[in-house]
């Protein structure tokens, strides 16, 4: 019987009788069912959460009187200012300029950066271990503050957003790539390397191809993000369609910021399914 102990004796062991409930099936064999923990669970749950609404001030009674703002702002969006769609053409082209080389940028150079970061390959610990640092420190940092900082370095505009969505897709592209890598069989690589190829060579030739479909959709679902992401990136003035978003809303021109949105949302629709697409070949 599932989730019970059965019992050779008459009576259950003591350890048993204390760890569940000693029941006697209609065959007259006696087995131990497992105590539940699901009510200590819940009330730990219920606990748990009380402290974190009490901890960050959380007010249920204010969302449930001003909850439906939230809303009454969509409604001004509707219908959307169809006049703006003309002007907002170009700044959505740079989101998706920004979000396309920043990401290629991103995915071409987390290769040989997560080899270096493999056990599997680079037998160094201090060198791995320092890789992945970098990695989890690229990580860490938002998006946002990085595109805040590049645009001290390299000013306002679209270079400094492509610059803050490459190093993204960098970090995490990296730590993927080299979690893969370490879970590929080495014997070819370790076959290649033992007829004189460098680590280079084999991992070109005996690793990168069977890391390569995977490689490719979680590329493919980085961009999708970063499509996404630039769209923010342009409150902190990266360029792109968050620039124009932060200047309507500023403005309370929340017709203008429906068109925005709509815009954006059939980009994103269209770079899914085309990407989607992709995937399924893939597999």
């Amino acid at each position: 019987m599932a989730g019970t102990t059965a019992t050779n004796a008459g009576s259950a062991p003591a350890d048993e009788q204390v760890r569940g409930t000693l029941i006697t099936l209609p065959s007259g064999t006696k087995v131990v069912k497992p105590r539940s923990y699901a009510l200590p669970i819940t009330l730990g749950i219920l606990v748990f959460g009380a402290f974190c609404i009490w901890f960050t001030g959380f007010d249920p009674t204010v969302l449930a009187a001003r909850g439906d703002e939230f809303f009454k702002i969509l409604g001004r969006m509707v219908p959307p200012d169809w006049s703006s769609a003309g002007s907002i053409v170009d700044p959505l082209l740079d989101t998706i300029r920004m979000s396309l080389l920043g990401s290629f940028i991103g995915t071409v150079t987390a290769i040989p950066f997560a080899m270096i970061a493999s056990t599997t390959i680079i037998h160094s610990h201090i060198v791995t271990v320092v890789m992945r640092f970098i990695f989890s420190l690229i990580r860490t940092l938002p998006t946002i503050i990085t595109a805040l900082v590049a645009t001290y370095i390299f000013g306002l505009g679209t270079l400094a957003g492509t610059t803050a969505i490459a190093l993204f897709t960098f970090s995490y592209l990296g730590k993927v790539l080299y979690e893969e890598i370490e879970s590929v069989d080495m014997g070819p690589f370790e076959a290649m390397t033992a007829l004189g190829a460098s680590p280079s060579q084999a991992f070109r030739y005996a690793v990168l191809p069977a890391i390569a479909p995977s490689y490719i959709s979680n590329a493919l679902f980085c961009f999708e993000g970063n499509v996404r992401y630039s769209a923010i990136l342009g409150y902190v003035g990266a360029g792109g369609l968050g620039l124009i978003l932060n200047e309507n809303l500023a403005w309370r021109e929340y017709s203008t910021v429906g068109m925005i949105l709509l815009e954006l949302l059939l980009t994103v629709f269209v770079i899914e399914t085309t990407s989607r697409a992709i995937r399924r070949r893939l597999e």
